[in-house]
C-alpha cells in the first residue's frame, strides 16, 4: 500500500476512481469534481484547493478521500467561524485548514471511498494516515469531514470529535404516489398543500421535470442564470464558476442532473437543478425570473417528491436549512461531522464544547419534529372531500 496526495483529479483515471463512490452519491464521483476543477470552481484563488488523498495497491486505485484546503469557511454550511473568531483572540492559527466534503454541497453522503472488494477498516485507517500527511505538508491548523455518511461514523478515529447537526429531508414510508404521501398529512396541512399545488394551474404556468440529456443549451444557460440571480439576491457571490452547468453537459455527470422547469406560456420563468443517484435525490439550486405564489414549493419540494416516490428512492435531501420545510413533509434529520484540531488548547474546548452543543441540536429536533404535518397515527386517511 502507498498514498499519494493529488492537486487535482487530471491524472486519476475516472472509472478507478467511480469504483469507489458507492450507488447512491452523484456528487462524489470523479465527472462532477473534475468539473468544479476545470471550470475554477475550485483552486487557486478560491479558497478550495484540492488536496485529494488516495491509497494505491501497486497499480490499482482502493481508496480515496476528496480533500480541500480552505481558505476560510464558506461553503460548508457546518459552521465553525465561531471557532475560527476564538482561534484568532487567543493568537492561535485557524487557517489554512483541511476540509473533506464536496464544495458548496451540504449533502450526506460517502468521504471514506473504499473499493467494495476491500477491507473498509483497514483502508480507513490508511486514508486518515494519509489526512495526517496533507495536515503536515499544507501547514493546516486541523481536518474537518463535513456530511459524513451514518454508516461511516464507526470508521473515523477517536482524535476526531463528532459534530450534530440537523437538515430536512423526505425518507420513504411506503409510499406508492404522491396522494399516499399526503394521506399521512393532518387535514389542515393537506389541504394547504393541495391549495398551494392548485395555484401553479391557475397561474397558467406548465411544470416539467427533466433529466440533464433532455435539457436544451438554452435551459442550462437559463438555469445557471437562475442560479446567480438568486446569489445576488440573497446578498452572496455564486460559489460554481460560471459556465458550470455547461460544462458539466459535457461530462457523465449531466445524467445525474434533474431540472424541474416551470414556463409561463412557454417562456421558462423558473427552475431548481438536483441530483440523483440510486435511491437518493439532492435539491441543490432554484432561481425565478418572476414572482409566483407556491412556485417555490412546486418545484422544490412536491416535484421532486413526487419522483422520490415514482422511482422508489428512500431519501431526498433538500438541502440546508429552511423550517419552512416541515410543513411540506421534510423532518428533521440527523447530520454528521468530525473535527481533528492539532492544537492542543484549541481541541479540549472544542471537545468540552460539543456534548452541550449536541443536547441543544437533539432538543431543538425534538421541538421542531412536533410541527410535523403527519398523524401522529399515520393510517388516519383523508375524507373523501378534503381538498
Amino acid at each position: 500500500m502507498r498514498i499519494e496526495l493529488h492537486s487535482s483529479l487530471a491524472r486519476i483515471e475516472p472509472s478507478a476512481w467511480d469504483a469507489l463512490c458507492g450507488d447512491d452519491d452523484p456528487f462524489v464521483e470523479h465527472a462532477f469534481l473534475r468539473t468544479l476543477e476545470t471550470t475554477g470552481s475550485v483552486g487557486r484563488g478560491t479558497g478550495w484547493e484540492p488536496v485529494h488523498v488516495t491509497v494505491w495497491d501497486d497499480a490499482t486505485l482502493v481508496a480515496a478521500l476528496p480533500l480541500y484546503k480552505k481558505a476560510h469557511s464558506y461553503g460548508e454550511y457546518t459552521f465553525d467561524f465561531g471557532w475560527a473568531h476564538a482561534a484568532t483572540r487567543s493568537g492561535i492559527r485557524y487557517y489554512p485548514k483541511l476540509t473533506s466534503m464536496v464544495p458548496f454541497t451540504p449533502a450526506t453522503g460517502k468521504r471514506l471511498l473504499v473499493h467494495p472488494s476491500r477491507d473498509a477498516a483497514m483502508l480507513a485507517k490508511e486514508l486518515f494516515a494519509g489526512v495526517e500527511q496533507a495536515m503536515t505538508e499544507t501547514k493546516s491548523s486541523g481536518a474537518h469531514l463535513l456530511y459524513v455518511a451514518p454508516e461511516e461514523r464507526t470508521l473515523v478515529p477517536a482524535a476526531y470529535g463528532e459534530r450534530l447537526g440537523y437538515q430536512f429531508h423526505w425518507h420513504a414510508q411506503g409510499e406508492k404516489t404522491f396522494d399516499d404521501f399526503l394521506a399521512r398529512f393532518r387535514s389542515e396541512t393537506r389541504k394547504q398543500v393541495k391549495r398551494e399545488r392548485r395555484r401553479i394551474g391557475e397561474a397558467g404556468l406548465e411544470v416539467r421535470v427533466a433529466t440533464g440529456p433532455e435539457l436544451t443549451s438554452g435551459e442550462l444557460v437559463a438555469l445557471d442564470l437562475f442560479y446567480r440571480d438568486t446569489c445576488a439576491r440573497k446578498g452572496s457571490e455564486p460559489y460554481l464558476a460560471e459556465g458550470f452547468f455547461e460544462a458539466l453537459a459535457e461530462t457523465p455527470a449531466i445524467t445525474r442532473l434533474v431540472a424541474a422547469l416551470a414556463y409561463d406560456r412557454g417562456t421558462l420563468v423558473g427552475g431548481t437543478i438536483n441530483f440523483e443517484k440510486g435511491a437518493h435525490l439532492y435539491g441543490r439550486y432554484w432561481g425565478c425570473a418572476d414572482r409566483y405564489d407556491a412556485l417555490h414549493f412546486e418545484l422544490c419540494y412536491y416535484q421532486l417528491i413526487d419522483r422520490a416516490i415514482a422511482k422508489g428512492m428512500t431519501r431526498f435531501e433538500a438541502g440546508a436549512q429552511g423550517e419552512h420545510k416541515i410543513k411540506r413533509g421534510l423532518v428533521p434529520s440527523p447530520t454528521y461531522s468530525f473535527h481533528r484540531l492539532k492544537h492542543e488548547g484549541l481541541a479540549n474546548a472544542v471537545a468540552e464544547f460539543l456534548p452541550r452543543e449536541r443536547r441543544a441540536v437533539e432538543q431543538e429536533m425534538e421541538i421542531l419534529g412536533h410541527e410535523s404535518p403527519f398523524h401522529r397515527v399515520h393510517h388516519d386517511a383523508p375524507k373523501e372531500d378534503e381538498g
